[in-house]
């Protein structure tokens, strides 16, 4: 199959990688052209424009944030040029109302849309155990399943309301974020009564939290390790942003979401926003100095 990909970045180099696995044709394009070159040496096709990747049968894209993809792909023009039959997957997390747009423009088209935002750090993108939650055309999510399979432990379909995906994802990180910021409060807590942090981690992780967040994130914090991010403070903000507005649009209060997205804020503007979401641990600190 050919198979287009745009946004090289640390969760879509590893995607794209697993896709060339599978022994499919692949067009690779990213702003910056050079992250394209550990692709091209495994047997990619690099191009210089985003529409060269469109000359494919299924196009994934994992850009940044909803200002870079309507950037590439509406600003542009370049959707406007495009005609079905084409797929085009959306592995990254946007705003409801923006796949809500994003779907009806490539249905004006003809071309079908999937939102597919993943639940996975680049680590788990490279060993193809993410988990990936599809919503959008049934049978171009049938179609497409043998690649999401290439790339995902599991696929949730959660209809064909392509946003259902969003609210999903969001609802997913809000509950991530949240836990990291509770831990982090946890960690000064106990520090503070002269206990260490790693002891509260290796208890809640080995007997009532268990799993990636506490164990992973927990690490973290415990050995004051920031950097490199696998998932940075900035788009956790940006997250936290499309999770109110998400609430918003439903009329949901959510008190303890404007709390934690005050502490990613913090995060950032004391220049720690390209770090590691465990960063959260140190607006903690700052919060309770002594």
């Amino acid at each position: 199959m050919k198979i287009g990909f745009l946004g090289l970045g640390n969760m879509g180099q590893a995607i794209a990688g697993n896709l060339l696995k599978g022994g499919h044709e692949l067009r690779v394009w990213n702003r910056s052209p050079n992250a394209a070159q550990p692709l091209v040496e495994q047997g990619a096709i690099a191009v210089s424009e985003p529409g060269q990747a469109f000359a494919a049968d299924v196009v994934f894209s994992m850009l940044a944030d909803d200002k870079a993809l309507r950037s590439v792909l509406l600003d542009s023009g370049l959707l406007e040029r495009l005609n079905g039959p084409l797929i085009h997957v959306n592995l990254a997390t946007v705003a409801v109302a923006f796949a809500d747009e994003l779907d009806a423009l490539h249905r004006a088209r003809g071309i079908d849309y999937i939102a597919a935002p993943v639940l996975g750090r680049p680590n788990v993108a490279a060993a193809g155990q993410l988990n990936i939650l599809a919503a959008g055309p049934t049978a171009a999510i049938d179609r497409v399943q043998p690649l999401l399979d290439l790339v995902g432990r599991k696929t949730f379909r959660l209809g064909e309301k392509a946003s259902s995906a969003n609210v999903m994802k969001l609802a997913a990180n809000y509950m991530l974020i949240s836990a990291v910021d509770a831990l982090s409060e946890a960690a000064v807590m106990v520090k503070g009564h002269g206990l260490a942090s790693a002891d509260l981690i290796d208890l809640l992780s080995s007997t009532i939290l268990p799993g990636p967040i506490y164990s992973g994130y927990g690490a973290l914090i415990g050995k004051r390790s920031y950097e490199p991010a696998a998932f940075k403070a900035v788009l956790g903000l940006k997250d936290i942003d499309l999770v109110l507005a998400a609430a918003s649009d439903a009329s949901v209060s959510m008190p303890n979401a404007e709390r934690v997205r005050a502490n990613l804020q913090d995060a950032v503007d004391h220049g720690q926003g390209e770090m590691d979401l465990a960063v959260l641990a140190e607006v903690a600190e700052r919060r309770n100095p002594g």
